[in-house]
Formats: structure tokens, sequence, C-alpha cells
């Protein structure tokens, strides 16, 4: 794996020669999750050590590269649209057009590539992302069209370049792929079953970040509480050791897995002080039957019963979701269930998805579907619920001092400065832009809906 890496850097070397002395850019468009967005940022990473420059209007770019998501159904009708939109300007510049990630998993997406934009350049999947530098050179060198996407599942790649846009926060993948096949994802078919990093490997890149200034950490996983580090080294090890490293003030993590959520995780959680009490837990239905369904391995009184463990054993803890409306046999009675969670578990945030098909999955295949009308009432109904609690739980900041990390100027009122507190509610407040990547103790004065207002 090693050697595959260095020969990558000797295609990136390369390409860069091929470069020399010309003022070339690359656009990236990243659909999808924080796993894809870390990806992309060692496309980037991979782009710049070939002398390309970012540039955010692709029009300008000489290379275009699309990082897919197929989680969604709607991702298919972007991608495709965004393509479209650059026949003109491979015509015109010839601009090098490169679409990688999870959709380029999907044999019937790569097929509607080719027989419908032939003028695609190079196609990577989820597996082969590493060897980009090696296709753009063949690309310059040869002018054959690329694809570069296997079946089997990937290797964990360590060295890649990696270019971020933020300078405060950072994520860290600790692992790939998933174990679960729950039934309305495709994740398992295009990322493969579960690869962890190794443990000095994860550390050394926090490490680093640290040195470098970041302040908070994301650590990243399809399924982040099955890690597995080896020799019985578990995800609650990595906590502790993470939590040991200096200059590190905050650290989160995504996404868990109700069931791995084991005793010796909560107990990190609970005593690691730098990692944050909001806990993303994802329900998906309340329906215990759904959720047998959904082949999720917990039922809807397991679920609650974690959350009031939580609740329990940490202070202060509270709790963000993802549910989805409308799944393949959902009645009346199970989206009842799902709302009566949302009243007793009173989620600080909820991340709602209206139930889309996804071709190769088992929900696909099953025939009681749910009419798109009643999935928008549901998921209204559900929407209305959430934005109610949301004013209430704000009600509990007022008063109260957090801590915040400042991360810049608000966007709608430079005059104002903006951060987060540990349960990830935007605060912004009056304050001079020395305190920019500092976490500071602010005074929450009045809430407002999607965000607090502090003072110093």
């Amino acid at each position: 794996m090693k050697n595959e890496i260095e020969e990558q850097y000797g295609f990136m070397n390369k390409v860069n020669e091929l470069n020399r002395g010309k003022d070339l850019k690359y656009s990236i468009f990243t659909f999808g999750c924080q796993l894809n967005e870390n990806d992309s940022e060692k496309i980037c990473g991979m782009l710049e050590e070939m002398g390309y420059s970012k540039e955010d209007d692709a029009n300008k770019a000489d290379v275009v590269v699309f990082n897919t998501c197929c989680v969604r159904e709607n991702a298919e009708d972007k991608l495709f649209g965004k393509i479209g939109e650059m026949k003109r300007q491979k015509e015109q510049k010839d601009t090098i057009i490169a679409i990688g990630g999870c959709m380029m998993q999907e044999k019937h997406i790569v097929e509607k590539l080719h027989s419908s934009y032939p003028y695609v350049d190079i196609i990577f999947g989820t597996h082969t992302l590493h060897k980009l530098p090696e296709d753009i050179y063949k690309i310059l060198e040869e002018r054959k069209r690329i694809d570069d996407v296997i079946d089997i599942d990937g290797e964990v790649y360590e060295g890649l370049p990696i270019k971020r846009d933020d300078n405060i926060k950072a994520s860290v993948t600790i692992m790939y792929g998933c174990n679960n096949f729950c039934s309305y994802c495709i994740v398992p078919y295009v990322r493969g079953r579960e690869r962890s990093r190794t443990p000095i490997d994860i550390l050394n890149e926090v490490r680093d970040l640290a040195k470098q200034g970041y302040k908070e950490i994301t650590l990243l996983g399809q399924n982040v509480n099955s890690y597995n580090g080896g020799e019985n080294y578990k995800f609650s090890n990595l906590l502790y050791d993470v939590n040991k490293i200096e200059g590190i003030e905050r650290i989160r993590f995504v996404s868990p897995h109700p069931k791995d959520f084991t005793d010796d995780v909560i107990e990190a959680v609970e005593k690691c002080d730098k990692v944050c009490k909001t806990i993303h837990l994802p329900l998906q239905s309340g329906s215990s039957k759904v959720l047998k369904s959904m082949n999720r391995k917990y039922t809807k009184e397991q679920f609650i019963a974690l959350a009031e463990k939580m609740k329990e054993r940490i202070q202060d803890v509270v709790f963000s979701t993802d549910i989805i409306v409308g799944f393949p046999g959902e009645t009346e009675e199970d989206f009842e269930d799902t709302l009566d969670v949302v009243k007793k578990v009173n989620f600080e945030q909820v991340y709602m998805f209206i139930y889309s098909r996804r071709v190769g999955t088992p929900g696909d295949k099953m025939e009681n579907q749910i009419p798109e009308e009643i999935k928008h009432k549901r998921f209204d109904r559900l929407k209305a619920l959430v934005e109610s609690g949301i004013g209430e739980n704000n009600k509990k900041y007022v008063g109260t001092i957090q801590k915040v990390l400042v991360e810049g100027e608000s966007k709608n009122n430079p005059n104002m400065l903006t951060g987060r507190t540990d349960s990830n509610k935007v605060v912004i407040f009056e304050g001079t832009k020395d305190l920019i990547h500092s976490v500071i103790d602010l005074k929450i004065v009045s809430e407002h809906m999607w965000y607090l207002k502090g003072e110093l």
C-alpha cells in the first residue's frame, strides 16, 4: 500500500512537470455526507500537488471533478444536469471531466454515462480515489477515456495529501465501509465492508492537525462506534487517546449506530472532557415493526432505553437524529410511533428525509411502497413537531454561560461574530476579530429559531 501511494506521488510529479509554467485551475463539486467531503479534501490535495489551483467558477477550470453520493434519488438528477452543462465547455476548452464517488460503484449509472455523456474523461470509484493522479496523467498523455472502478473492497491508504478549506475544524476518517445492510441503504454495496485505520495513523493525523492550530476534530465513519483498531482496541479507546492530545479542544463523532453504543463508549463520552455531549443517535423510525423491516437491529423500546441511560450517565447530554418518513409498509400507527419517540427523547436537531428508493437495495423491491402524497403529509407533520421542539429547547439556553468556538464573521451580518456551542447551536455576538479561532465564554441573552444571541 505504501508503494502504491509512492507511485501516485510519482504521477503527481509527472503531471506537475507537464503543467509547469501554466496557470491551471480545478473545480470540485461534492455531493453527500461528511465522508464525501473528507474524500474531496484528498482530491483537492492531489490536484494541488499536480499544479492546479482551486477555482469556484467551473467555467474557468481546466479540470472539473464531481464527487458523487447515491443515498438520495435526486442526487442522480443533480449530477446529470451538471454534467450536461459541461458539454459546451468540454468542446470549447477541452476541460478534463472526472466523476468519482459512491454513484460510480452503481453499474447502471456508469452505463448511462457511457451512453449519454461520452465526453466524460475519467470515471473512478470509492476504492480507486487514490489513483486520480495516474488517471489524469494518462488522460494528458494518451487522451483515452478511463474507467477506474473496482467491485472488491478497497484498501486503507495512508499518506495522501489533503487540502482543507477550514482552518479551525477538521474531519478525520477513522474507518471505511459498513457491515449493517439496512434495507433502505446502498452504502455497503458502494463503499464495501468495514475497514478501520490503525490507531497510530489516526492519532498522528490528529496531532498534526493540533500543531497546525485546529481546535475541533470530528471522527468520521459510516458506523463510527464499530471501529476496530485491532488487539481489542475499540472506539472507546480511541476517544480516550484523542482526548489526551494537546491543542484539540473539542471532539465530535458521526455517525454512530445505536446497536453499537455499548457501555464502554457511553463511559468514554462521560469521562472525556473534550468529547462534546451532543450525540448523534440515528433513529430512522420509531416503529419496531418498521425498524425490523429496515434491518436496524433494535426496537423502539430499546432506543428510548438507550437514550434514557445516556441521559442518566452523561451530564447535559443532548441528541440529534436522522428520521426517514414513508418507508415501505409504514402505517399511520407506525408514523405515530415515530412522533412519540421524538417527543420522549426531545432531540435538539432532527435531520428528516422522505424515503427514496435506491436500485439494488431490499427496500426498492418491497411491494408496499407509500404514495408520495402521504409521505409529504407525514413529513410536514414531523417537521412541525420538530420545529416546535426547537423553540422550547432554545429557551433553556437563555441566561446560561456557554463555551463557544468562534468560527468567524457572521455571513448575514459582518459586524457580528459567529460560533457554536458544545451542543452545536449557532451563536452570534458582538466582538473583536482577535477572538476568531478561540473558545470563549458567552452569556446567552436571547433565542431565535435557528440561532442564539450571546454577549461577552
